[in-house]
């Protein structure tokens, strides 16, 4: 590959890359993490990068923020297949796969507007009913989802 090919994007000293982000739905990413940029430290979005293994993706850096289990739990949804790399003094000291729980507790609200957790103080519970193809449904309302009714 020539120089002029190849996409530059600045190392990171401290703070988390993730990797491997389906093309096209790293700005979804940021929105569920709820990184706006306001917080401050330097965010790198990179979109439809060209990858080796899946033809196209997006990788995102936030500096000096490590994501814990419970924001990577949030990325199992989006971003079944993205990485999650975690690097101290430039150097990678975790590498993280995700994995898609059982189900998914108060992070998510169910779309149906009948459902008890839209309407009451209950908190929502997104169960996984295939990792497979991503289909969920809602523990309460039995609605079956999929990963595009929870993020619109």
């Amino acid at each position: 590959m020539s120089d002029s090919s190849q996409l530059i994007v600045r190392r990171i000293r401290n703070g988390t890359v993730i990797d491997h982000i389906e093309s096209g739905k790293a700005l979804f990413v940021l929105r569920v993490l709820n990184i706006t940029g306001l917080e401050g430290e330097v965010i790198t979005v990179a979109l439809n990068v060209p990858s080796s293994k899946h033809t196209k993706k997006d990788i995102i850096k936030v500096e000096n923020k490590y994501l814990r289990e419970e924001e990577t739990n949030k990325l199992a949804l989006i971003a079944p297949r993205a990485t999650i790399n975690i690097v101290k003094d430039y150097k990678l000291v975790e590498k993280r796969k995700i994995l898609i729980p059982d189900a998914i507790n108060g992070i998510f609200r169910c779309p149906n507007l009948r459902c008890v957790t839209n309407g009451e103080n209950v908190m929502s519970v997104i169960e996984i009913i295939d990792k497979d193809k991503v289909l969920l449904r809602c523990k309460y309302c039995s609605q079956t989802l999929t990963t595009n009714d929870l993020l619109f």
